[in-house]
């Protein structure tokens, strides 16, 4: 009778055992380092603006951004705009090609605009907003 309980204790002592690890997840290194990379990595993709929404007229602009309701959502300080459901443009700074993505394709609550307002009032809103909040014009 008393090998039965000596032989529970060792059988639970040896599950125990086998699960025992003195590392944790994570930490442990794998030996030898890889010194090779299969694969590539993505390739940065290049911005580009339509030569249609380029060289917008930022006097224009801000018309189109008082009147076309960007001021009801965004923050510019030029235009007196204090909309807080889209994103601050004085200080996301956002690029040119930003803007026009966003203005033409819409993303989040943004709606697109394409149809609403013409190439022109659209190349010259983005022209505006890059230009009073230092986004990139080029990019």
């Amino acid at each position: 009778m008393r090998r039965l309980p000596l032989l529970a204790i060792l059988l639970l002592l040896t599950v125990l055992a086998a699960g025992c690890n003195t590392s944790k997840p994570g930490e442990k290194t794998v030996s030898p380092l890889p010194t090779k990379v299969v694969g590539s990595l993505p390739k940065a993709q290049t911005v580009t603006v339509p030569a249609k929404f380029k060289n917008g007229d930022a006097t224009a602009g801000k018309q189109v951004f008082l009147t076309a309701g960007c001021k009801g959502c965004h923050t510019l300080k030029d235009a007196g705009a204090t909309g807080t459901v889209g994103p601050n443009l004085d200080q996301s700074q956002p690029p040119l090609s930003k803007v026009i993505l966003r203005v033409t394709k819409g993303a989040g609550a943004m709606p697109s605009f394409t149809g609403q307002l013409t190439d022109k009032q659209i190349a010259d809103v983005a022209a505006y907003v890059v230009s009073k909040t230092g986004g990139n014009a080029n990019g």
